[in-house]
């Protein structure tokens, strides 16, 4: 079926779920309700609550708006937003978006995200939690101090400015999927965020910080855990070793130099 003008869109939202029954319909349903239309892809690893189901029984109201990818077992956060980064550079969006399913990003800012890039010269914008303080709702002080103080120890070792280098919620222009070489990105974690920032920063594009409140889910169970943290933390240190061996390839924008 040939989309009608009215529901095409520049820009895509990838979501990744797994056992999110409680929040998917509420979150498709909000990101839908905004003001600017995005279309919405989610990446579902064989969730075994139904959240691929509820997503199916969406697809009709929003035909040609909204997607689904399922993929067979719980395959990482990284390779779902490989497999979704791909598949948006395979169609014609111009703005590629990461967004977690339990409101910790709040919809709202993704047409902040949005205009950081169009309208204000960005490459890649992040929803940021450390850019104005800490803006961070409902965690645990330990969580707190861990999340804050692993951006800083990435800035020390990476040698990026970026205040919230472990962020998750982000645009991306589609020329820096482009040249960022997604075979090449490793960590599939927790490190996965930071190995993205990294590389579109050593590729040469602008990377800015756009101040947003993070909440923690109200709904469903957290997918952290100490195993990823530490990937994470020892990584961090493999990819910069790394990085001095390769030769990462350069804006294919100038505008963005």
């Amino acid at each position: 079926m040939i989309p009608k003008a009215t529901d095409l869109s520049d820009s895509l939202v990838i979501i990744p779920t797994y056992n999110e029954k409680e929040n998917i319909e509420k979150m498709i349903r909000k990101v839908f309700s905004l003001s600017k239309l995005f279309h919405v892809l989610i990446i579902d690893d064989g969730s075994p609550d139904g959240t691929a189901a509820i997503v199916k029984s969406l697809m009709p109201e929003y035909s040609g708006k909204l997607h689904m990818e399922e993929r067979k077992g719980k395959l990482g956060l990284g390779t779902a937003y490989i497999h979704g980064f791909k598949w948006a550079l395979q169609r014609d969006y111009e703005f590629i978006f990461e967004m977690d399913c339990d409101f910790s990003h709040n919809p709202d800012d993704l047409e902040r995200l949005y205009n950081a890039c169009k309208s204000d010269g960005a490459d890649v914008a992040i929803g940021s939690r450390y850019i104005t303080g800490v803006n961070v709702v409902n965690w645990p002080m330990k969580r707190v101090l861990m999340s804050y103080y692993a951006s800083a120890y990435v800035r020390k070792i990476t040698g990026m400015s970026i205040r919230d280098t472990t962020a998750g919620f982000k645009c991306y222009r589609r020329n820096v999927l482009e040249t960022i070489e997604l075979d090449k990105i490793k960590f599939m974690g927790y490190a996965f965020q930071i190995e993205m920032k990294f590389t579109a920063w050593k590729c040469g594009y602008k990377i800015v910080e756009v101040p947003i409140i993070f909440y923690d889910r109200t709904d469903g169970h957290s997918k952290m855990s100490g195993k990823i943290f530490r990937e994470a933390v020892i990584g961090v240190i493999e990819m910069k070793i790394k990085s001095w061996f390769r030769k990462y390839p350069q804006v294919k924008d100038k505008r963005a130099a």
